[in-house]
C-alpha cells in the first residue's frame, strides 16, 4: 500500500527539523504522536527512514534520498497552492462561453471591455446556433434565451429583452411596396431562417398580448443574421432579425423598418451554467459584468 500525502509530509517534517519536539510544534501535535505515525510509514515501507538516539534524530541513507525527493515536490504542491489561493482573490485564467452568433455580436464590445478590465483573464467565445451540453462539451458557461435553457442549469438574465424588427431596403420596398398588414407578407419574397434543427422559423408577431405566426417564403433561406440583413440591403427582400443588429443600417436609410406595431419582445439572454457551489473566480466577475448598468444599457440600445 503507498504511504499517504499526511504521511509522508510528516516524515518530510522530523527529517528537517532532525527533532520530533520541534516538528511537533510545527505540526500542532505531540511527540509521541508524530513518532507513531512515523513507525507506521516505516513498517508500510518495510524500510528505515529515521536514525533516532536520545540526542538526535539522523535520516537513513533511504530517508535521505527520499527526503531530497519530497521536498522539491512539496515545494512545487506549496507554489501551487498559493497560486490557488491567488487566482481566489484575483481573476485569473481561461474562460469558455458558447453562445450564439446574434449574442456575440450584442456582447462584442462589452466583452473586449470585459477582457481589458480583467488581463488576467482568458475569454474564448464559440459560437453557434445548436443547443449543447456545456458540461460535456468543456464550456464554463452558456448564452441563450431563457426560454432554451436547460431546467437543471442556473440561469441568471444578462441584460435588456432584445426587441424583434422585420427590415427591407427602401429600393426593394420602392419596387413592391410596404406591407402595412401581416398578410401582406404573402405577396413579399422574404429572406427565411433555417435553425440547426432543421426547422424553418415562422415569423412572429404580436398585437394586443395575442401571438401570431406567419410562415413566409421567398428565393433565399439562410441560418446567419449578418448574412440575412446584407441579402435584404442588396434588395433581395424583406427579413426578421434582432432590432439592434440593423440599428445602424436603419439610421444610415441602407434599411427601412416595416410593421412596428406588430414586433414583439423576446425574452433577454440568459448566462447559464452548471452550479453555484464553487464558481470560479473568472465567471463569477464575468456574470457580474455582464449584470452591471452599463451591459443593459448596452443590449438596450
Amino acid at each position: 500500500m503507498n504511504p499517504s500525502f499526511h504521511e509522508l509530509e510528516i516524515f518530510s517534517t522530523v527529517a528537517r527539523h532532525r527533532s520530533f519536539r520541534k516538528a511537533a510544534e510545527e505540526r500542532g501535535v505531540s511527540p509521541s504522536a508524530l513518532s507513531h505515525a512515523l513507525r507506521a510509514l516505516e513498517e508500510k515501507l518495510g524500510v528505515r527512514l529515521l536514525n533516532r538516539t536520545t540526542r538526535s534524530v539522523l535520516p537513513t541513507e533511504a530517508g535521505a534520498r527520499l527526503l531530497q525527493t519530497l521536498e522539491p515536490a512539496f515545494q512545487d504542491v506549496s507554489l501551487a497552492l498559493q497560486d490557488l489561493r491567488a487566482m481566489q482573490d484575483t481573476p485569473m485564467g481561461s474562460l469558455r462561453i458558447n453562445m450564439p452568433r446574434p449574442a456575440a455580436r450584442l456582447l462584442a464590445d462589452r466583452m473586449a471591455r470585459f477582457v481589458l478590465q480583467y488581463p488576467r483573464v482568458s475569454l474564448e467565445v464559440v459560437t453557434e446556433e445548436r443547443l449543447i451540453d456545456i458540461v460535456a462539451e468543456g464550456f464554463d458557461a452558456g448564452i441563450r434565451f431563457g426560454e432554451s435553457v436547460a431546467a437543471d442549469m442556473v440561469s441568471v438574465p444578462v441584460g435588456a429583452s432584445q426587441r424583434f424588427a422585420v427590415v427591407a431596403s427602401p429600393e426593394y420596398l420602392s419596387i413592391h411596396g410596404v406591407p402595412e398588414k401581416l398578410h401582406d407578407l404573402m405577396r413579399h419574397a422574404c429572406i427565411g431562417r433555417r435553425f440547426p434543427s432543421g426547422r424553418r422559423y415562422d415569423w412572429e408577431f404580436e398585437n394586443a398580448e395575442t401571438l401570431f405566426t406567419v410562415a413566409v417564403s421567398g428565393p433565399l433561406v439562410l441560418d446567419d443574421d449578418d448574412s440575412m440583413i446584407r441579402a435584404a440591403i442588396l434588395g433581395v427582400g424583406c427579413t426578421y432579425v434582432y432590432e439592434a443588429l440593423v440599428q445602424q443600417d436603419i439610421g444610415q436609410k441602407r434599411l427601412q423598418p416595416i410593421l412596428r406595431n406588430w414586433m414583439p419582445r423576446a425574452e433577454p439572454f440568459c448566462l447559464y451554467y452548471p452550479s453555484r457551489r464553487q464558481m470560479p473566480l473568472p465567471l463569477r466577475v464575468f456574470i457580474d459584468f455582464l449584470k452591471g448598468r452599463e451591459a443593459a444599457t448596452q443590449l438596450q440600445e
